[in-house]
């Protein structure tokens, strides 16, 4: 009898460790998809060190690509074979006053790939119809896979910034590799601010057509309009905040962050703002499948098999990975030299 998979999470502080079991079946309105290509996020070390809530033990994994294998009862929508991606927002309840608003984003009662339900660290995931997306043809299944949260999360994070010319991008991984093509593609100018001393990084953002790029700690050679924090730390609040111009906005786009140190309100006033960017809607994921299904973006990626999803994770952690990590399950996948 064919077998599920997977690699699981049993608590915080934990390594990931193989489970197979009997591979699910999808109920009312689910999907059931064989996975092809699973991105790993930021988010997923968060689960690994219990910083957000998840339950234990779980299949971590929110940029999923698969095929479908199997549908719910209720289903519309999809058939047999087509190909989707999974986000980080899994379910929403629809009956909250968010939900009723159209911000099922802020749902009082969501469930999320990964962390809250299974995710794609797995040969198969069931999945929640309504939450799927159709993919661009033009990508591939690797390259489709970082869309699913480092595209939509940063899509969001962009609209959030709203209009200005110049944008900021803090730390210069997965997300920004992907929005700084955006934001040029629209006209914008994007500035890349990478860890202090990391030229590589900041040669690989002038590659992709970024104006300039430096260190976090240094000044950025025009004030911005906007800046967008990825990096999980703090202390780049006040620094974006001297980076950018009146009115301007600094947008943090992590679902997880370090503590904001103080800083004094002059660097506030002038009507610059903070705000954070929480999970995705539905109306995300169709606008931003939409900008990019006939924009050229160039995804770089470094894949690893399913079992070497702990050093995936490492590499992560260590900041040593180029654009985004990208999981393939046994035995398509493959593990670097």
């Amino acid at each position: 009898m064919p077998a599920m998979h997977a690699m699981v999470f049993d608590g915080p502080g934990q390594p990931l460790h193989s489970r197979e079991s009997d591979i699910p079946e999808p109920g009312p309105g689910q999907l059931l998809l064989e996975v092809k290509a699973c991105g790993v996020c930021r988010t997923d070390l968060h689960v690994a060190d219990g910083e957000i809530a998840a339950h234990y033990p779980v299949v971590p994994g929110h940029e999923i690509v698969g095929h479908v294998i199997a549908l719910g009862p209720g289903v519309t929508g999809f058939a047999l074979n087509d190909r989707v991606g999974v986000p980080w927002l899994g379910s929403a309840c629809g009956r909250c006053p968010y939900c009723r608003a159209g911000r099922e984003n802020l749902c009082d009662h969501p469930e999320f790939t990964g962390a809250t339900r299974d995710g794609g660290y797995a040969t198969h995931v069931v999945a929640d119809a309504h939450f799927c997306f159709s993919l661009p043809a033009r990508y591939s299944d690797i390259e489709a896979a970082p869309l699913l949260c480092a595209g939509l999360i940063g899509w969001r994070a962009l609209r959030l910034a709203g209009q200005g010319r110049s944008i900021g991008l803090y730390g210069f991984g997965a997300a920004a590799h992907l929005l700084a093509q955006v934001a040029i593609a629209q006209g914008r100018q994007v500035y890349a601010f990478t860890r202090d001393g990391d030229t590589d990084e900041q040669a690989f953002a002038r590659s992709l057509g970024c104006a300039w790029a430096g260190g976090s700690s240094e000044p950025t050679p025009v004030l911005l309009d906007a800046a967008l924090i990825f990096a999980p730390v703090g202390a780049l609040v006040p620094l974006a905040l001297k980076a950018v111009k009146k009115g301007g906005r600094v947008v943090c786009a992590g679902i997880h962050m370090s503590d904001i140190p103080s800083f004094p309100y002059a660097d506030l006033w002038e009507e610059r703002e903070i705000l954070s960017v929480a999970n995705l809607t539905r109306e995300d994921g169709e606008t931003f499948f939409s900008a990019i299904e006939s924009m050229p973006l160039r995804i770089v990626t470094e894949t690893f098999a399913l079992a070497d999803a702990n050093l995936a994770l490492e590499r992560l952690r260590a900041g040593s990975i180029a654009g985004a990590a990208v999981i393939l399950p046994d035995p398509y996948g493959t593990s670097p030299i």
